[in-house]
């Protein structure tokens, strides 16, 4: 993963290891690493297709910085995995434009 909050998350699926169930990493996805769309619908990125719903599109109206955890659907069709996103986070730094 880099530090640049353009590029969209490597989602990697994670093996069981001998000591039990792995522990799932937590992937978040921002406004911009999708491209800022703009119509609710189901989309297709390097990761998978992700579905944004209007209630998403709206936090990002009102928070373009929130990032999202992306959460795999347990979907997965010839095309790829199946995405959707869940809860959200607002970065701590705001400035005024953002609030």
């Amino acid at each position: 993963m880099t530090d640049d909050p353009n590029e969209a998350p490597e989602v990697v699926p994670i093996e069981p290891g001998p000591h039990g169930p792995p522990r799932l990493p937590v992937n978040k996805i921002t406004w911009p690493q999708i491209g800022r769309v703009t119509e609710p619908g189901r989309y297709m990125f390097t990761f998978g297709w992700l579905t944004v719903t209007a209630e998403d599109l709206a936090v990002w109206e009102q928070f373009p910085n929130a990032a999202f955890t992306l959460f795999r659907t347990g979907t997965t069709t010839e095309a790829g995995e199946e995405f959707r996103l869940g809860a959200f986070e607002l970065p701590e730094n705001l400035s005024l434009s953002e609030k």
